[in-house]
Parts: C-alpha cells; sequence; structure tokens
C-alpha cells in the first residue's frame, strides 16, 4: 500500500530526467523548454501511475487528504509563478534603467579586454567614434587613437594594471572617418569570472575645452608681450623723464642763483625791476618743484626710490610743515590750524617723505579753499597700530565723478581753468609715498561743503 506522504512527494519532487536526446535544462531556447517539457510529462506518469495503483486502497479520509495536499501544492506553484512574473518586471525595469544608464549616457562607454579589444561600447561610444557598434566590438581600442598619442594610452593601461587605481589621460582620438577629436580618458579595470583583468573606459569630448584653454594661452602670452612692451616704454619714459630733469636743472640753478644776485642788490634796481625780478623767482622755484617731482615719480614706479624708514616723532614734522605753511595760508587769507597729541607719538616712515606729504595735503587744502576758508589738520589714532593724519578744507568739494579720477597723473580735476599752480602729480606722488611706507589714503568730500584727505601710518614706539 502506497502511503499519503509517498504520494504527495512524487507529484512535488522532479524525478530522473528520462534519457533522451533533448538538451539540458542549462540550454537556451527551444531545447530547453522541449526538456522542461518532457521532464513535466515524466513526472506526471509517474505520479498517475502511483495514484491508479493506490486509488482503490486509500480510504475516503486519506484521500481527501491527498486532494487536500495537492491543492495546496497547486496554490504553492501558483504562488511561485506569481513570484517570477514579478521578478521578471523588476529584471526588465532594471534592464531598461541599464539602457538609460549606459546606452544614453552623456559619455561615451567602453568594456576592453586586457589585450586592449574593445568587447561592448554604448551608443555614445560610436557615435563619438564615428563607427557603428558592431564594427566596433573586437576591434583594439588604439586604432581610434591618434598615433602620437599612443604612448600616452599604453602608459595609462599600465600604470592601471600596475596600481588597479583608476587613470585618466588627456588625448587625441580619430574617427572613423578620419577626423581628430580630443578626449579625456578615465579608465578603471575590475575582473570577470574567469578573473581576467578587464578595462572600463568611460571617454569624453573635451575638444571645446582644449579648444579655449589653446585661445586662453595665446591671448595670456599676448598679454605678457603687450606688458613686456608698456614696461619697456614705461622705462623709457622714466629714462627720458630723468635724464630731462637733469638737463633742466642746470640752467635752471643758474637762473635761480642770478635772480636771486640780482634781487640781493636793491640799490641799483627800480620798484618794477623788483618785481619782475620776483616773477622770475617765484616762476623759477615752481618750475623747479615742478621738475623735483618729475624726478621722483619715474623713480617710484621704477621701485627705484630710496626710503629711509625709522622710528620718527609724528608731532615735529606736522609742527615744522604748519609753519612752512602759514605763510602762504596768511597770503590766501585761510586760517590755518593743527591738533596734536598731548603726549608724543611716533610713526614707522621716512621723515622726508612724511613732510612732503603733509606738505601737499596742506598747499592743496590752502589753494583750493574758498576766500577767508578754513584748515584744520589733526591727529588722531585709528587703533593701537595705526595714526591718522587728516587734512579738512571749506573748499568747494569734489564730486564723484571728480573723486574716481582724483589719483589720476597730471589730471587737475579742471583746477587748472581757474589759475591755480599745480603740476596734477602732487596727490599722486602723495599715494603711493604712503603705500610704500606701508600706510594708506583715502578722501571723503561733500560739493559745497569741503573735503577731508587723510593719511594713516604705522605707528610704532618712541627709540
Amino acid at each position: 500500500m502506497i502511503e499519503k506522504d509517498q504520494l504527495v512527494d512524487d507529484v512535488a519532487k522532479p524525478a530522473d530526467q528520462p534519457k533522451t536526446d533533448q538538451a539540458g535544462s542549462d540550454q537556451p531556447g527551444a531545447n530547453f523548454s522541449a526538456a522542461i517539457r518532457a521532464q513535466a510529462e515524466h513526472i506526471a506518469r509517474n505520479a498517475e501511475a502511483s495514484i491508479h495503483g493506490c486509488i482503490e486502497t486509500l480510504s475516503l479520509e486519506a484521500t481527501q487528504i491527498t486532494l487536500h495536499e495537492l491543492r495546496v501544492h497547486q496554490i504553492e506553484l501558483q504562488m511561485q509563478n506569481d513570484e517570477l512574473r514579478r521578478t521578471q518586471g523588476e529584471l526588465e525595469a532594471a534592464r531598461e534603467q541599464y539602457f538609460d544608464l549606459f546606452e544614453l549616457a552623456p559619455v561615451g562607454y567602453c568594456v576592453v579586454s586586457e589585450h586592449g579589444q574593445i568587447k561592448q561600447a554604448n551608443l555614445t561610444a560610436s557615435t563619438l567614434l564615428g563607427t557603428p557598434r558592431g564594427s566596433l566590438v573586437k576591434q583594439p581600442l588604439s586604432r581610434f587613437i591618434h598615433k602620437d598619442h599612443q604612448d600616452i594610452y599604453y602608459l595609462c593601461r599600465k600604470q592601471l594594471l600596475r596600481t588597479l587605481e583608476s587613470q585618466t589621460c588627456d588625448l587625441r582620438m580619430v574617427k572613423r572617418d578620419g577626423m581628430h577629436f580630443w578626449a579625456r580618458l578615465t579608465i578603471t579595470v575590475v575582473h570577470n569570472l574567469n578573473d581576467a583583468p578587464v578595462l572600463r573606459i568611460a571617454i569624453a569630448d573635451i575638444t571645446e575645452r582644449v579648444q579655449l584653454r589653446t585661445a586662453l594661452q595665446e591671448k595670456n602670452a599676448e598679454l605678457e608681450h603687450a606688458m613686456a612692451a608698456a614696461e619697456k616704454a614705461n622705462l623709457a619714459k622714466s629714462n627720458f623723464l630723468s635724464n630731462m630733469s637733469h638737463e633742466l636743472r642746470s640752467p635752471l640753478n643758474a637762473i635761480l642763483g642770478f635772480a636771486q644776485l640780482i634781487q640781493s642788490d636793491t640799490g641799483q634796481q627800480s620798484t618794477k625791476q623788483q618785481e619782475n625780478t620776483a616773477e622770475i623767482l617765484k616762476a623759477g622755484w615752481y618750475l623747479l618743484d615742478l621738475i623735483n617731482e618729475l624726478l621722483d615719480l619715474p623713480l617710484i614706479e621704477s621701485g627705484k626710490l630710496q626710503l629711509k624708514i625709522e622710528s620718527m616723532s609724528l608731532r615735529d614734522v606736522i609742527l615744522e610743515c604748519t609753519s612752512m605753511m602759514m605763510p602762504m595760508a596768511q597770503k590766501h587769507g585761510i586760517v590755518l590750524e593743527h591738533h596734536l597729541f598731548t603726549a608724543p607719538c611716533f610713526v614707522t616712515a621716512d621723515h622726508r617723505r612724511v613732510k612732503q606729504i603733509v606738505i601737499n595735503l596742506l598747499s592743496n587744502a590752502i589753494k583750493y579753499n574758498r576766500a577767508n576758508g578754513h584748515v584744520e589738520l589733526a591727529c588722531t589714532l585709528q587703533s593701537p597700530t595705526h595714526v591718522r593724519i587728516s587734512v579738512t578744507d571749506t573748499g568747494s568739494g569734489l564730486s564723484p565723478e571728480k573723486l574716481a579720477q582724483l589719483f589720476q597723473p597730471f589730471n587737475r580735476l579742471g583746477e587748472e581753468n581757474k589759475g591755480a599752480e599745480g603740476t596734477g602729480i602732487g596727490l599722486v606722488m602723495t599715494k603711493r609715498l604712503v603705500e610704500l611706507m606701508g600706510g594708506s589714503i583715502g578722501v571723503s568730500s561733500v560739493v559745497g561743503s569741503g573735503s577731508e584727505f587723510w593719511v594713516e601710518l604705522l605707528r610704532t614706539s618712541e627709540t
């Protein structure tokens, strides 16, 4: 008598595969389906024979149990079939995602064997190389690399296989029609089931990037050439100004010397002659100041101006400068005042150049002031490390447009039409001297109310 469990097992478990000429279950296509069909029929015949042999010996209860088990088994098979369909749907979705990521990627992808032959390529790689994918397979990738850059590719592969670390190289590649383009190859290595190395190569077209880089290099070369020419011209200008300044000083010193001799002989001159001599001296000293400024400017621009940086008393310089400028202020009807520290204050600077800076700021404040105006010089501590010297006037002030042009050489902002003396390079000299001494300069102005020019210098302890 056949037991119930044995009958169920005969139905659930596959029987030995029949001897047939059809392919085994590990073969694809029609042979695989035929083999599965033959195995299923063999199992069914064995199950039918077992059921037929014992049907008469089964009790009603055993029959019901057997039928129940068969129904359960059928449901299990149905559930397994549903799971297979779900898995098949997931595989289909994964295949579509793979198509989007691999086939339609913005860069070309190639799978290359350890011997350099292309085993697989995406659509972008086919487009970049101008070759159908079917024609790419089994072709050496080096065939599409310019002959002058093949060493770059081989060295990159060699380094990759030696270190197993991702490698990147830029080289020229050749399409099927002979057209060239620049590409960046990013190469990684994996191992297949046979433990053989397989290269995965991403190909990005960087032709436009290389062209822009080349154009930028050419522009930089042109700029360097232009800068060299400008520096050469500037040096020639500086040399010319320096030579001319020296050439002008000799006859000018003679003129000033003779004019001073004539001025000293007051007994032999009429009032008119004395006035003329005074005008000669005035124009001569003004011309000498102009020559000195023209001589200093190219020295500063060329970096050849020698400064004597030391600790110096700011109070002494301020008192000396205001004393020198007081006659000029009185001549123009300007009230000149100064406010200093009660205690000595020392800065790190060149004594002569600080004096030049302060005199220039005071001179401008007096010359460009209104009648019966006021000029105030003040010193304040901006921080523990900086001291500010500010010169405030009650002149007409400067518009934002004029402020933007303030430190341009030889630009007097229209004051040359008002009869005021000047060269237009005093503030330029002041700014560059301050910066050479590690300080800063600035200005604030309101049209109709006047201006404030300030200079900040490094503070130091008394020595």
